[in-house]
């Protein structure tokens, strides 16, 4: 499978776990695990929420990962501040990363709002391999977060 392919296969899970939406823990659960199992190059997928001057981790698929990162360097904690999504061929090379395994090489961070636009969390991703990722990534991911602002703004149960 192509990578637009794997995209359309992940994307059509995606929905209808957003559809199904009853608890946002879970709903990013089984995103990440969807978009992990799409993959076989993404050695880390995870989400970080937004807590006003830090990201906190949310769920992941991989190794174990930073759980509190400060908004004063890093791919994240860019991505945060500037409010847009980072590509990074070499994180090695990235000025500010924070290394929370040095088998990452490369990475790409897309925001997540809700409805109103207010920022909630960053979709991390990582790969072993470098320049790993590229605009097919940025686009789909894009669609990704825009199904995942529906889950903000439903009561959870």
């Amino acid at each position: 499978m192509n990578k637009s392919d794997s995209y359309r296969w992940t994307i059509g899970r995606i929905k209808k776990k957003v559809k199904d939406h009853i608890n946002t823990i879970a709903t990013l659960a089984n995103t990440a695990a969807i978009l992990k199992e799409g993959f076989e190059n993404y050695f880390w997928v995870g989400f970080y929420f937004f807590r006003g001057n830090y990201l906190l981790l949310g769920p992941f698929q991989g190794p174990p990962a930073c759980v509190k990162l400060l908004l004063d360097n890093g791919v994240c904690s860019d991505c945060a501040n500037e409010r847009k999504t980072i590509i990074v061929d070499d994180v090695h090379e990235y000025p500010g990363h924070v290394a929370c395994d040095s088998r990452s090489n490369s990475e790409i961070v897309v925001p997540i709002y809700n409805h109103k636009k207010k920022l909630m969390a960053v979709l991390d991703i990582d790969s072993i391999n470098f320049s790993d990722f590229d605009e097919t990534d940025r686009e789909n991911l894009l669609v990704i977060a825009d199904l995942l602002k529906n889950i903000w703004d439903q009561q959870d149960s």
